[in-house]
């Protein structure tokens, strides 16, 4: 098949690519730059030049591929309802153009959307949080699901290889500039987290299944507790390692402080169970541990 693949130079695009590409498919991904561009060549995927405020370079990719992954997603978080607003935008665009075909179109969401009852790991099937903006995004692909389009969610935790690690870089960012590595409170809030070989291999195996309404949780770890997330960032800078105060947070995390003290535990059990996905990657401590912290 041909996917079109948004996002597909990024992060786990880049993991993702040569997966489907070596699995049989072609790919034609979405870039804005001459290096990603450069950079899908390489791995052996056409490019369609655009991006996901170009709604007419998503609707001709769509048209021109047999099935759509979305990945792309503006992580400047500082303007986070407008990247959810233009991430809408570009489901609406695309799904415009699989209406009325069986054209598998598997979309990306956050572990963070979906709600955790009394403290326990959220489920794929369960309630959903309205505090988030994108989950806009989660309605929407409901209401293409019940005109007809095959579509899939996967919802991302803090996806992580030695490199990059979901919200956690901003965090080490902060802790580098204030000269200590800081948690909320107690610091028992956990995030839920996956390596990249995990999650692009879950990617892989939703497009594939295209089973139409299904929602993915790419998780292996159900929820790393922010001390121990806060405790890596100081063993690697080596800096000291303290708890602030609720009321502080949104002083020393900027706009971060809205998801620092959030705890956010999430389960696959039911995505692991429906496609036979088995995480192996490392885990989240162990890859912020064997980061180089002495690059920028």
């Amino acid at each position: 098949m041909r996917i079109f693949v948004t996002g597909a130079p990024g992060f786990i695009g880049s993991a993702l690519v040569p997966k489907l590409i070596q699995a049989g498919h072609e790919v034609l991904g979405l870039t804005r730059s001459e290096a990603g561009a450069e950079a899908l060549r390489t791995a052996g995927a056409a490019v369609q030049y655009g991006n996901i405020e170009d709604l007419d370079s998503l609707r001709d990719g769509a048209a021109k591929s047999d099935g759509v992954i979305h990945l792309a997603f503006n992580h400047d978080f500082s303007q986070f309802q407008k990247n959810c607003d233009d991430d809408r935008r570009a489901i609406a665009a695309i799904g415009e153009v699989l209406l009325g075909s069986n054209r598998p179109f598997v979309m990306t969401s956050g572990t963070a959307i979906a709600s955790s009852v009394d403290g326990n790991p959220s489920t794929e099937d369960g309630p959903t949080a309205s505090w988030n903006p994108r989950a806009a995004s989660e309605d929407l692909m409901r209401e293409l699901t019940a005109l007809g389009v095959n579509t899939t969610v996967v919802r991302l935790p803090q996806v992580h290889d030695t490199r990059k690690q979901g919200l956690v870089p901003y965090v080490t960012a902060v802790a580098r500039e204030k000269g200590v590595s800081a948690y909320i409170g107690d610091g028992a809030n956990r995030w839920p987290a996956a390596h990249i070989s995990d999650v692009a291999r879950l990617y892989h195996l939703a497009f594939e299944k295209a089973e139409p309404g299904a929602i993915y949780h790419a998780v292996d770890e159900e929820g790393v507790s922010m001390k121990a997330i806060a405790e890596a960032i100081g063993r690697g800078l080596k800096v000291p390692v303290v708890s602030i105060k609720p009321e502080e947070a949104d002083a020393h995390f900027g706009w971060l402080g809205r998801f620092a003290g959030h705890n956010m535990p999430a389960s696959s059990a039911l995505t692991q169970l429906k496609l036979n996905w088995k995480p192996t990657g490392p885990g989240l401590i162990a890859d912020l541990d064997a980061m180089d912290y002495t690059l920028a």
